[in-house]
């Protein structure tokens, strides 16, 4: 079961992975990225023919959460459901899989945070959170949600962030030199919209951007500008992931309290540290630091991570995807004893006699 921001490459490294392993695959992709389904199906098949393969272990399905993903995730014939996406659809593919005994993996939302320290090399954050921020219009489970920045840092930061904003080209992400496009629909900036009115209402306040784009230009009114905000980390609205780039901006004053506020949400997945004090990312990186499934020193929350076991913690689901284990998986494990003996030894020593 995959999501509609990474319509493929989901898909592909599952499949690919239990296809290897001796498994059929069923795919249920996102509702509002049916046709890149269709269409990677269509190469699977050919392929499949090509190499006289049944194509039947490449099987697509298409329709609503209520029928087709009910169905599949209730299915006693699906041991192994993966799925990708919201935390809410992970518990509800949690308590239906689980309550028949089957196994899941879980790739779920995320709360992204980078923590900048005192000796932190600016720059280089400003370009990681940058990228972390706005990096497909704020549509990746690793997108950056939170900058954790020390007080001491926090101005320059900001007017960084705010100066890299305001040089955002917004547009047609097919066109080159386009750096954010559109969000998914209508509906994702009707959330950010309310997103970033309950957070005023909560005390927070807007620093940049956050507005709708219109005209001939910003077509299907799925454009706005990227929201770069300051706030507690306790409000009820950073608490939440909103799927769309609203970058939250909280300060820290003891290094402490930044792995406090990184883990004090209930998702887990990506974490960031940019510091230049070996100590302080040996903490973060240690057993009382990050709580999160990644967990990155002077590099953002979100890129190529698919060479490592990704996955997060949490509420981001547990789930691992990719590295050196991910293989396992996919297989079932079963322990086999074969006696070639005419000889039956017992446990516990435990001896019938010679009449038996």
């Amino acid at each position: 079961i995959t999501a509609f921001n990474f319509p493929v490459a989901v898909w592909a490294w599952n499949c690919a992975l239990a296809v290897v392993c001796g498994d059929a695959v069923v795919w249920k992709p996102a509702n509002k990225t049916p046709l890149t389904a269709l269409a990677v199906t269509r190469l699977a098949e050919q392929a499949c023919r090509r190499m006289e393969v049944d194509p039947a272990i490449f099987t697509l399905t298409i329709g609503s959460s209520d029928t087709v993903g009910e169905r599949m995730i209730a299915d006693a014939r699906l041991p192994l459901i993966s799925a990708t996406g919201s935390c809410k659809m992970g518990h509800r593919v949690a308590e239906t899989v689980h309550r028949r005994l089957g196994r899941t993996i879980k790739e779920l939302g995320g709360n992204n945070a980078v923590i900048v320290t005192p000796s932190a090399n600016l720059e280089l954050a400003l370009r990681a959170i940058f990228f972390g921020a706005i990096g497909t219009a704020g549509q990746r489970c690793t997108s950056t949600r939170r900058v954790i920045v020390h007080e001491s840092v926090q101005e320059a930061l900001t007017g960084r962030l705010i100066t890299a904003y305001n040089s955002v080209r917004i547009g047609n992400p097919l066109e080159a030199g386009t750096l954010m496009g559109p969000l998914i629909n209508r509906q994702a900036v009707e959330t950010m919209q309310q997103a970033m009115v309950i957070l005023e209402r909560q005390g927070g306040k807007i620093l940049f951007g956050g507005g709708r784009l219109n005209g001939s230009n910003y077509p299907g009114g799925g454009y706005v500008t990227p929201c770069l905000a300051s706030a507690q980390n306790d409000f009820p609205v950073v608490q939440e992931e909103t799927f769309a780039p609203l970058l939250y901006l909280i300060a820290y004053r003891e290094f402490d309290e930044a792995l406090r506020l990184n883990n004090a949400v209930r998702q887990g997945l990506t974490s960031a540290i940019f510091t230049s004090e070996l100590l302080e990312a040996e903490e973060f990186l240690g057993a009382q630091g990050s709580d999160c499934g990644i967990a990155n020193v002077n590099c953002g929350t979100s890129g190529a991570e698919i060479g490592g076991a990704f996955g997060g913690e949490k509420e981001s689901g547990g789930g691992r995807e990719s590295g050196s284990d991910a293989w396992k998986n996919y297989m079932r494990r079963q322990t086999n004893t074969i006696n070639y003996s005419n000889d039956l030894p017992l446990a516990q020593g435990i001896h019938f006699g010679d009449n038996l």
